[in-house]
């Protein structure tokens, strides 16, 4: 089956690209925290990564589209590369301000790189799959998203053991030599036409005019905002300073969530099919999920608020964050791939992931500024009001191909 050898290649390449990315991250944070480097420093590293990210989903889908998709993944993977070398240059020897200048540029690289390599999986899976199988659909892109977070918080420890056995140069070109074999390999076995277009796609084709992927991008970006208002500087500070974690251990336990996150989205196909007799699921699924997750992000700040102890509070309450929220995007990853059309998929995609990608730039800033301003709770209600308005957004989708009402048993035959 070429599609399924295709789709193995596509993963395999994603694992690899995945596994030095969550590597990369911690080894920054680790590096620079040992410098004497603040929460708020440290956040200001990845600023760049996450606003080329947006850029480059948007521009990227449309490079997909007229190049094809083994280009971008070619390309994201050789741009990785890239910015592993570059930060291997480093000179301890440099001003702080020049030093986070550097990384901020490297780290830029990285996050063209991220996003290339990701539209392109992501795309490809639509290319590869049948286009009648919806659930089949669910599955290869649930297994590709799990897959890919479990690997990212296998990547944290991967960064920090490679900090400790090689040092941060070190580290650094031991992954870039890594990758440069995944490069080499995907070069040689991935077809050249997969994903391009039967037709060039005009410039202006950028901007989605489709309701459903307009809708599904606002949706996607306040989700990820609320994941990121929290995660990124409001936990970590959380743990390390109020419950007194050591930074190797808030690392190691940030590493442990991504994991169980990655694993919750891998099974959220068995998770939706007892709601949807097995059927892909649709919008209904979205919104439920979306108004949960605002009740799970209002419970743990109220329960703050009321005295309860906060290391079982956070603790639980990351738990059953990541268990709804992997859902959620779960469902959205694959209503992006079965709104969108097969020929303009790279564009759709690329569109996507640029909300994505500007949910994670707005939940970055707003985790630092929200926690100087009001601590963790600051953080929880804001993240809520984020979660509120992916279900307002989530209201405007259309029924999606295939898919099942959301309580529906297995005799239900209408669509969503």
């Amino acid at each position: 089956m070429p599609g399924l050898r295709n789709y193995i290649l596509v993963t395999l390449a994603y694992w690899a690209f995945t596994l030095t990315d969550g590597a990369l991250r911690m080894l920054v944070l680790l590096h620079f925290h040992r410098l004497g480097y603040t929460p708020v420093e440290l956040a200001t590293l990845f600023l760049l990564y996450e606003l080329f990210g947006v850029v480059t989903n948007l521009v990227g889908g449309w490079i997909a589209a007229n190049l094809g998709l083994r280009a971008t993944l070619l390309a994201g993977l050789a741009l990785q590369i890239v910015a592993l070398a570059v930060l291997a240059l480093l000179d301890p020897a440099w001003t702080k301000a020049a030093s986070v200048a550097f990384v901020m540029a490297a780290q830029a690289l990285s996050g063209i790189a991220k996003d290339l390599t990701k539209m392109s999986a992501k795309s490809a899976i639509k290319v590869l799959v049948p286009a009648d199988a919806h659930s089949a659909l669910f599955r290869w892109v649930a297994v590709l998203t799990g897959s890919k977070n479990a690997l990212k918080g296998a990547g944290f420890f991967l960064g920090s053991a490679l900090l400790v056995a090689l040092g941060f140069e070190g580290a650094l070109l031991v992954m870039a030599a890594g990758l440069l074999v995944a490069l080499v390999a995907m070069t040689a076995l991935l077809p050249r036409a997969m994903g391009k277009a039967r037709s060039k796609k005009k410039f202006s084709a950028l901007l989605s005019r489709s309701r459903a992927i307009n809708a599904l991008s606002g949706a996607r970006l306040f989700l990820f905002g609320a994941r990121d208002l929290w995660f990124v500087v409001g936990v970590p500070v959380f743990l390390s300073t109020q419950l007194s974690w050591g930074f190797t251990a808030v690392g190691a336990f940030l590493a442990a969530w991504v994991i169980g996150y990655g694993a919750v989205q891998s099974l959220a196909p068995a998770v939706i099919g007892r709601f949807t007799g097995g059927r892909a699921p649709g919008r209904r699924a979205a919104q439920t999920l979306a108004l949960v997750l605002a009740a799970v992000m209002a419970a743990i700040a109220a329960s703050l608020a009321a005295g309860l102890d906060a290391r079982w509070v956070v603790l639980g309450g990351l738990a059953a964050f990541g268990v709804v929220f992997a859902i959620n995007s779960s469902v959205h990853s694959y209503l992006i791939l079965a709104y969108a059309d097969a020929d303009d998929v790279a564009v759709d995609v690329g569109f996507y992931y640029m909300a994505n990608a500007g949910g994670r730039l707005v939940g970055t800033l707003l985790s630092g500024l929200t926690y100087q301003l009001g601590g963790l709770a600051a953080c929880l209600w804001t993240s809520a009001g984020f979660a509120l308005a992916t279900f307002a957004l989530s209201l405007a989708l259309p029924p999606a191909p295939g898919a099942a009402p959301l309580l529906a048993s297995v005799k239900v035959e209408g669509g969503d």
